[in-house]
């Protein structure tokens, strides 16, 4: 079983950089070395269960998601799902987007099913975001919905394995 997980946002803004300390949350727990400067990038391609982190979802990613068997994709939302932490699952769709540089989760998952016939497992957590100044860290609230996301990722990791 291979498994990804993939954060997505802009490390630079605060709340919607929340995937990026997600996937720095997920590497102590697993006892991996982590990142010590936002931006440094973010890529731990190893093995079993691999993290990936990316500024924006691009059409490229289908190979690599064409790869695993399951994958969690990790974003922040600014308050339009009623859930302050959702965690969903998601299947292939192709989605339109007004912005040409935004793609979406299910999009992606589309790709790596037309061009190379995958369909890995895929859940999406979004967090909800507070703050989007231009910042490093994470606004409190958002701090503790991350942690809470670590944690329900890290057993949807053990429910993958099972």
């Amino acid at each position: 079983m291979k498994i990804l997980i993939i954060g997505y946002g802009n490390p630079d803004r605060e709340d919607d950089g929340v995937a990026w300390h997600v996937l720095n949350g997920i590497a102590s727990r697993l006892g991996r070395p982590q990142f010590d400067e936002v931006g440094e990038g973010f890529q731990q391609l190893e093995g079993t269960l691999d993290l990936l982190f990316q500024l924006q979802l691009t059409p490229e990613l289908a190979e690599t998601l064409a790869q695993y068997d399951s994958v969690c994709f990790v974003d922040a939302h600014t308050g339009n799902i009623e859930a302050d932490l959702q965690v969903i699952s998601i299947d292939p769709a192709y989605q339109a987007s007004a912005f040409t540089h935004h793609m979406t989760p299910q999009t992606c998952l589309a790709l790596a099913q037309g061009l190379y016939q995958a369909e890995p497992q895929a859940v999406l957590v979004s967090i909800r975001g507070y703050q989007f100044e231009f910042s490093h860290t994470l606004s409190d609230k958002t701090a503790r919905l991350a942690s809470e996301a670590v944690d329900r990722i890290i057993g949807w990791i053990a429910g993958q394995a099972a």
